[in-house]
């Protein structure tokens, strides 16, 4: 079902007597969505969504659906990065053969992704280009989209599977995880074996920790409207850069998008989640027909939700460094006096070098350290590793408030995510009740809901090392015994080092994060450079004037 509503804040009595949740509480209604041009919804009820911790999981769901389409189905994609040579499962299929394969078979094949920086600059032209080629060779579409912001990238990781002939088995994946190398990954975090170039303290096949969501239901349609939005933007394909126009027309490129089938009604309903679709978008000219002044939706979800946040706040995010996110976080720290702020970040930035290094380790410094002055006692932040020692880079873009609100996307907890790249969320609000104490954390009625609490604690039970079935997380579930026990495990394997390793190592893989402090004379031109070119702001000038998203 698709809603619309855009009225006064209520709460609904459900049958067995206590308070239901609202999803007008938490989600952005209409004039707060502020895009009226758009065809999405405002949210969309009676889903059913899944998180899929780490690449394996994703991939091999990936694998069964696409391999189950039949000819004229629907397979859209768009992505920031897609190797051609992925491997999705140890023995195949790649990215391109899965995708070349359903084509063959006559299923519809579209794709978007990201045109890239140059490979000279450790991006992915190259790559993104033979995927495009080699899908396009066995008869789909997939073009390489530079309508961003100069400076930007389309970010979003978006896979939408159609059976306009079976709604019922219509599926979508969206969040954190490109189809590209180094993501094929799972609990044991020893890397994919296909891997980037990255920092080399990440060593030779980066450990990697990510998540994307699977949703089913009438939220399909929403992200089916998503790709479809972009795919029709009468913008040229090569608007930033004409060097690139000028080499695609003498390439014989594909430049203009071929018709989409019409867009089928959407799945019927099959579970209990309310799902919102949450999107950046830059102000850009020439203007994006879907989006003339652009779209904040990531940004002001997170904003809603943060406000009403009482208790706890979870955040896993590969970028959490800037002052106008952190402040967002600071000010509830101060206004709600049993708040706790938890975030895993990576312990290192992906990139080495003296040039790259200091604009990457200032903003987090910054940005934690805002949050730190409001509240020193109730923040905490931790980096992982695997069970070796081997540093566990965060790429994960999740966010849980109050075992009530939960987020899976693309966007990172920083102003380029918010206002600058194209970037893709899905908020899910779960109509069932969580029944372990405490059944209400925040007090404002809306009851803990399981699918909120469930996936924080999955995350938190593999950080943890604690029975992946649920049978070790009685002091996990209330906020308070949350927080004392997550920071007694990572307290604990800090001593373990800091005391020569002596005796067995303590369970968990989390530590406590040291941000960095660079001297003053590296903060002069790293803080610049860090906010015009790693942290850029895309929102019009009188939004950026007003502080407002």
């Amino acid at each position: 079902m698709r809603t619309r509503d855009v009225g006064p804040t209520v709460r609904t009595l459900s049958t067995s007597g206590g308070w239901n949740v609202a999803p007008r509480n938490w989600f952005l209604n209409a004039a707060e969505r502020a895009n009226p041009v758009s065809e999405l919804p405002v949210w969309t009820s009676g889903n059913l969504a899944e998180p899929l911790i780490h690449g394996v999981a994703y991939f091999d769901r990936l694998v069964d659906e696409v391999e189950a389409l039949e000819a004229g189905d629907h397979l859209f994609f768009t992505d920031w990065r897609g190797d051609p040579d992925q491997r999705l499962r140890p023995d195949g299929p790649t990215v391109a053969q899965l995708f070349a394969r359903a084509a063959q078979r006559g299923v519809v094949v579209k794709g978007l992704i990201w045109r890239s920086h140059l490979d000279l600059l450790a991006y992915s032209e190259a790559e993104n280009r033979n995927l495009s080629e080699t899908v396009s060779a066995a008869g789909g579409e997939v073009l390489l989209d530079q309508r961003v912001r100069r400076g930007g990238s389309h970010h979003q990781k978006l896979v939408v599977l159609r059976h306009p002939r079976a709604p019922e088995r219509d599926v979508a994946f969206a969040g954190g995880i490109d189809l590209c190398h180094s993501r094929r990954d799972d609990a044991a975090h020893r890397g994919d074996p296909q891997a980037v170039q990255m920092s080399t303290r990440y060593g030779a096949h980066p450990p990697w920790h990510d998540v994307q969501l699977a949703v089913r239901g009438p939220a399909v349609g929403a992200l089916d409207t998503t790709f479809r939005e972009r795919w029709s933007d009468p913008m040229p394909l090569d608007s930033e850069n004409p060097l690139a126009y000028l080499r695609d027309r003498l390439r014989g490129a594909d430049l203009r998008p071929d018709p989409l089938p019409p867009q089928p009604a959407d799945p019927p309903p099959c579970g209990p989640h309310h799902v919102q679709v949450l999107r950046t978008y830059p102000a850009v000219r020439p203007r994006y027909s879907f989006a003339p002044d652009g779209e904040r939706t990531v940004a002001r979800g997170y904003t809603k939700a943060v406000r009403r946040a009482r208790r706890l706040i979870y955040l896993e995010d590969q970028y959490l460094w800037s002052t106008e996110v952190a402040d967002l976080f600071a000010k509830a720290l101060r206004d709600n006096p049993d708040l706790h702020l938890v975030a895993v970040v990576p312990r290192y930035p992906d990139v080495d070098g003296r040039l790259a290094l200091p604009p990457n380790t200032v903003g987090r410094e910054q940005a934690l350290s805002l949050c730190e002055r409001a509240a020193p006692e109730r923040v905490h932040v931790f980096d992982v590793e695997n069970h070796a020692g081997a540093p566990v880079y965060v790429h994960a873009k999740v966010c849980v408030v109050d075992d009530v609100w939960a987020s899976v996307g693309s966007d990172n907890f920083n102003r380029r995510s918010w206002t600058h790249d194209s970037e893709l969320s899905c908020a899910v609000l779960d109509e069932t009740r969580d029944e372990r104490a405490p059944t209400d954390p925040a007090g404002l009625g809306d009851g803990a809901r399981l699918f909120a609490r469930e996936l924080r604690l999955r995350l938190w039970r593999e950080h943890l090392d604690r029975d992946p079935d649920g049978g070790e997380e009685a002091d996990l579930v209330d906020p308070a015994d949350a927080v004392a026990a997550i920071t007694a495990a990572a307290d604990a394997l800090r001593r373990w080092y800091d005391t020569g390793r002596a005796g067995p190592r303590p369970p968990g893989r989390l530590l406590p994060h040291r941000a960095e402090r660079l001297p003053w004379y590296t903060r002069a031109w790293a803080l610049p450079a860090y906010r015009l070119v790693y942290d850029p702001d895309g929102r019009p000038l009188r939004a950026r004037r007003s502080g407002t998203w």
